[in-house]
């Protein structure tokens, strides 16, 4: 967020401008003001009080946002489901092993490994389909190793359609309870967003359902993990998986359309990293916009910009 903080203090706009941008960041009024002001905290309590009248600022729902600033690098770990087609699984090994990746042939089995795995999937349509599954990566070097894998994948004329999906599972052994349940709350807030800058098919089908329909005073109410699976029905087919923690002490996003860009897997990767560290000390607001996402910088809202007005115009 640090980047975030200098490229709005040195935007060439006013003062007011800076402290609205500040506070839909997650800063508090403290904060901004030492930053923007001087240490003038009436001014930046009258751009609040107006940000509030005027409904761009929803204290009722922030009020579990951040009061320091948080620190959102990149070292999680995490792994990647890659569901795609047009390459038999025998070959496909070979040539991940001649790239210096770990990788055996194996049959449809949830089990986690120390290596890559090649597995077969019945909901994928096409000629030669399989999954290939991660083992535990960590941080920047794990995307590293995804990035060789994408251009093995490339090389070996990987496709994918609608029936492929990229579903990555994070670690979330040291989750309390209201990181889980802002977790959920911040994505189904935000849902409508995320679904613009995915394709039609990823939006809502048997495979990622929608949260939107889930009562979010259950969710508020759940004391356990157990009574928040429960909410969701104990259904691992929703666009965040609560049920992957009780089999691998992770959560899984399910919503990411099949692809083989190493670029659209580490954005989308990269977002819930940021969705992640947020949810562990506040929720966000309902119909949060894009440039309000506190976790993004500037060359990452244009990337999902971008995406959205390209789906936007196959539609």
């Amino acid at each position: 967020m640090d980047e975030q903080i200098r490229s709005i203090l040195a935007q060439e706009t006013t003062k007011t401008r800076k402290i609205q941008l500040l506070l839909l960041l997650g800063l508090t009024r403290r904060q901004v003001a030492d930053l923007v002001t001087r240490g003038n905290c009436g001014w930046v309590y009258n751009v609040y009080k107006k940000m509030v009248s005027s409904g761009t600022f929803i204290p009722s729902q922030t009020t579990a946002v951040p009061t320091s600033v948080l620190n959102y690098s990149f070292n999680h770990r995490f792994g990647v489901e890659i569901e795609a087609y047009n390459c038999s699984r025998e070959r496909l090994a070979r040539e991940l092993r001649d790239a210096g990746i770990q990788v055996s042939v194996e049959g449809y089995n949830h089990d986690a490994r120390n290596h890559w795995k090649l597995v077969t999937d019945s909901s994928l349509e096409g000629r030669d389909t399989f999954e290939l599954v991660s083992p535990i990566l960590v941080g920047e070097e794990g995307l590293k190793e995804l990035e060789t894998v994408c251009w093995v994948l490339d090389a070996c004329d990987v496709k994918v359609n609608e029936s492929c999906g990229f579903h990555v599972h994070m670690d979330a052994s040291d989750f309390s309870i209201e990181t889980w349940k802002n977790l959920a709350l911040s994505y189904k807030h935000i849902e409508t967003l995320i679904d613009s800058f995915m394709p039609r098919s990823r939006r809502d089908n048997r495979y990622c359902k929608s949260l939107n329909a889930l009562p979010e005073a259950r969710i508020i109410r759940a004391a356990t993990i157990h009574e928040l699976q429960q909410v969701f029905g104990n259904n691992r087919y929703y666009k965040v998986n609560l049920e992957a923690y009780s089999r691998h002490r992770t959560v899984e996003f399910r919503q990411h359309s099949g692809t083989i860009n190493f670029a659209k897997m580490e954005k989308w990767i990269r977002f819930i990293n940021g969705l992640i560290i947020f949810a562990r000390t506040g929720q966000l607001p309902n119909r949060t916009t894009l440039d309000r996402l506190p976790f993004l910088d500037e060359k990452q809202k244009l990337f999902f910009k971008l995406r959205t007005k390209k789906l936007a115009v196959a539609v």
